[in-house]
């Protein structure tokens, strides 16, 4: 029978393999695994204790049933919360670790949040403070044992627990809502995106097929936040497939837990995969002589691949040899064994993908949006169903059209059952026959392979009339290693601008290289008259592939890094463009001070 609700893949792998491996973590510094039947007795536990608070389940409107929100880092903890506040008939309400304190009481207040589970004591005293702005929060719970909080081992199930919980079991369907997932906030206060079992369940059925490659019992490893409804998903593809979900210690040591857990598949998004491309490219700088040659020979070739065409047979055994000698050391930094990648969230660069791919790392992107659970197309593992420079084919069962404005409509059991408390935002994004609108423009490529082109709100004309789509752009002079963050600016104006944060380690290097006295301080580094003809030459380089309007004029290096904490990127790692426009508002019009070009 196929599963309609989220936690009947737990009960599918306890029926087949109740003693395979579901969840493992590091603990003192060993992996430690729970169970396929484990995982279930802990939640049905979890669930009936949650019960005997007295916890609402009346599971027939969503504004009626209870919310749990839970705001941690994965670890198996968070899966089993979830499958346990499933079977209440609640709904989940996730929260990224590095909300504001702000955001973290706005979105608790309008989900009228009663039970919130709290992983440590660094986040407990976060947001201790605002606690008390939360009318409707009744019960704390940690996973850690820390003062202040109760320890979530201390819900205990009443006499009737399990009963009660079977049969609100029984009446949870396909669609009850599972979650409601807050959206960063780009463009505003957070939304509350309601996404019921049926959302979720259809994208893991339709999603599996392109997992072939996983073998029951094989182990994939899990660090982007579950609270993001992409690593959520794939968590349940994982389970449905009979992998072993890894969770790593922390975003610091990825590299060590990938090595000491050897996945076969993990997500990521694209700055992380870029992270490993630039340190990768550090180490090939150091080395030298014959060495150094050998590897830009090799990176040289991965540059040429394209899985379409193969190349002549001199360039294949170039680049099997090269895979022989070079890339088989980079195969071996992700653990030696992986099949494929998943990525994600943002767009990828085309430059990237072809290195990895070459290197035989295969990079299976895709695209999706919190409201669509997540995946709309996806590119496969099998070379004929995936393409370089697209999002892939459409996923099996969903629908997508492209507006007469360029906009990519999107129609299937995917998508959400709407905004929560939102009707008027609900009603605007999903037509009255069931197409959503994404928000994103793009294009199909042989009629098969979905391109994103860029955001339909972040595209903008200049004043001459003439549309620019700034990410296009982004993304291809990001790939110089001398630019970290860019911003284009220009809506409304004779041209086109850009805010860059370079890449301070690679200036640094270069600038010591070529002899150069390197500055101490960022603010020094982008005074450098170097520093600047560096950027210049980089500017140059790709202008020539955009039109003359899309073409940056002019520039302004700035000294901070984009990040979380300092409000400019969300939790996804998007740039606020607002955000940004109004912190360096001084900055842009010096840019455009005697508009003389």
């Amino acid at each position: 029978m196929q599963e309609q609700r989220l936690f009947d893949f737990v009960e599918t792998q306890v029926a087949t393999r109740p003693a395979g491996i579901m969840l493992a973590s590091k603990i003192n510094g060993a992996w430690q695994t729970i169970t396929c039947k484990d995982v279930l007795n802990r939640s049905r536990n979890l669930a009936a204790g949650l019960l005997a608070l007295g916890i609402k389940n009346d599971i027939s409107d969503p504004e009626l049933q209870e919310k749990i929100a839970i705001i941690s880092p994965n670890r198996p903890e968070w899966i089993i919360t979830d499958l346990a506040v499933q079977q209440t008939g609640a709904i989940l309400t996730p929260i990224y670790p590095t909300v504001s304190p702000q955001d973290f009481a706005y979105i608790l207040n309008e989900a009228e949040v009663k039970i919130i589970f709290i992983a440590n004591k660094e986040l407990y005293d976060r947001f201790q403070p605002v606690f008390h702005e939360i009318p409707s929060l009744k019960y704390i719970y940690s996973f850690d044992k820390i003062k202040g909080a109760e320890h979530w081992e201390s819900i205990k199930p009443s006499e009737d627990g399990e009963d009660q919980r079977k049969k609100i079991c029984s009446e949870i369907n396909s669609e009850t809502v599972a979650t409601i997932i807050y959206t960063s906030g780009t463009t505003g206060a957070p939304k509350g995106v309601m996404l019921c079992h049926r959302n979720i369940v259809s994208n893991v059925i339709d999603s599996s097929p392109l997992f072939h490659f996983a073998r029951k019992d094989d182990r994939a490893l899990s660090f982007l936040p579950l609270n993001h409804i992409f690593e959520k998903m794939v968590t349940y593809v994982y389970i449905k497939g009979g992998l072993g979900i890894y969770y790593a210690e922390s975003m610091d040591t990825i590299g060590d837990n990938l090595r000491e857990v050897q996945p076969m598949v993990f997500t990521c998004v694209p700055r992380l995969l870029e992270k490993v491309y630039e340190r990768i490219m550090a180490k090939g700088r150091e080395l030298t002589g014959v060495k150094k040659a050998m590897f830009f020979w090799a990176v040289n070739l991965g540059r040429q691949y394209d899985n379409h065409d193969k190349g002549s047979i001199f360039y294949r055994a170039q680049l099997k040899l090269a895979n022989k000698l070079i890339f088989n050391k980079w195969r071996e930094a992700l653990g030696g064994r992986v099949e494929a990648v998943v990525s994600g969230s943002a767009a990828l660069s085309e430059k990237l993908i072809r290195i990895f791919s070459a290197a035989q790392i295969t990079i299976m992107e895709g695209y999706g949006l919190t409201e669509t659970s997540p995946v709309i197309s996806v590119n496969h593992l099998e070379s004929e169903n995936r393409r370089i420079g697209t999002v892939g084919p459409i996923l099996k069962n969903v629908q997508v059209k492209i507006a007469e404005d360029g906009e990519i409509l999107c129609k299937g059991n995917n998508v959400m059952v709407g905004y929560y408390k939102n009707p008027e935002a609900t009603a605007k994004e999903i037509t009255k026959d069931g197409w959503f609108h994404t928000g994103d423009i793009g294009i199909m490529v042989d009629n098969k392979f979905l391109k994103i082109t860029d955001r339909k709100k972040e595209m903008f004309k200049t004043s001459g009339g003439k549309y620019v789509a700034p990410q296009v752009i982004e993304n291809k002079m990001r790939e110089s290693p001398y630019i970290e963050q860019m911003m284009v600016v220009g809506p409304g104006r004779k041209f086109v601008s850009a805010l860059i944060v370079p890449n301070y380690e690679h200036v640094r290097s270069k600038l010591k290289n070529e002899g150069h006295k390197v500055p101490g301080s960022n603010a020094d580094l982008i005074k450098d008259e170097a520093v600047i003809k560096m950027i210049q030459q980089q500017i140059d380089r790709y202008n020539p592939e955009f039109g003359h309007v899309e073409q940056v004029k002019k520039f302004t290096l700035l000294s901070e890094e984009w990040t979380i904490d300092n409000g400019i990127l969300t939790p996804k790692l998007s740039i606020r463009r607002k955000v940004i426009d109004e912190k360096f508002k001084k900055e842009i019009e010096a840019m455009y001070d005697g508009e003389d070009v």
